[in-house]
């Protein structure tokens, strides 16, 4: 069976769930720290660990500069502190040290995304993910960050196949779809993984991919009925 065609998926999920537009989310520096606190929790945590932190600190010069311990005390609430406290300190002060004293991203606007992802990658606790969400949401490069969602959902669709390691899935998936939709298709997936294409019991009756996802034979004749139950239950 023919992988089903990008456009495609990402015009059905938009007209689902709407059409996402990228904004920068934050600067660069704090995308990065605010990615390293989401690792291993739900944004639900990470999202006031990383409030709590800036609001601690007056700038990343003094989260730098600032004991492992005392960086943990306010993110202790989004899960793994000590790790994440020392991983961020360390992060900034090799920026610090690569940048001539200098605690900024900004200058990774000026290269190519694997450039600028590759530089990334050299900093403690930065792996392909971390580095693609700075480059996506931050500088709007065309970096697709895999996250559990978009895993699950492009193996079923047939994008990637079951070997496919996630390391793997984030350069196969970026080659495929178009630069230009990148933040469309990373947006949609995540959101249709939450709400449609789930782990354990995916809601394949009301699935607007149905005719393009080989799983749908897999799951869809199982699911259907439970599916339509749920949403007349709501």
């Amino acid at each position: 069976m023919e992988k089903p065609d990008i456009n495609c998926i990402i015009t059905l999920l938009s007209r689902e769930y709407g059409e996402p537009s990228w904004q920068p989310d934050r600067e660069p520096l704090g995308t990065l720290v605010q990615t390293i606190l989401s690792q291993h929790t739900s944004d639900k945590n990470s999202h006031p660990a990383y409030r709590a932190l800036v609001s601690a600190f007056p700038d990343w010069y003094a989260v730098a500069d600032a004991s492992p311990w005392e960086i943990a005390a306010p993110i202790r609430g989004g899960g793994l502190a000590e790790i994440k406290a020392k991983r961020i300190k360390q992060a900034l002060n090799e920026i610090r040290a690569s940048r001539s004293g200098c605690i900024e991203l900004d200058f990774l606007n000026e290269l190519s995304v694997a450039e600028a992802r590759e530089w990334l990658k050299q900093l403690s606790g930065v792996g392909t993910k971390t580095a693609s969400c700075v480059l996506l949401f931050s500088l709007g490069k065309p970096a697709l960050p895999v996250d559990t969602h978009i895993y699950r959902v492009s193996k079923r669709l047939g994008l990637i196949s079951e070997r496919t390691s996630v390391e793997q899935a984030h350069q196969a998936l970026e080659n495929m779809v178009p630069p230009e939709e990148v933040y469309r298709f990373h947006v949609l997936l995540i959101e249709h993984g939450r709400k449609v294409c789930k782990a354990v019991r995916p809601r394949c009756g009301i699935c607007v991919l149905q005719k393009l996802c080989p799983a749908y034979g897999e799951y869809g004749n199982n699911q259907e009925t439970i599916a339509k139950i749920q949403e007349t239950s709501r």
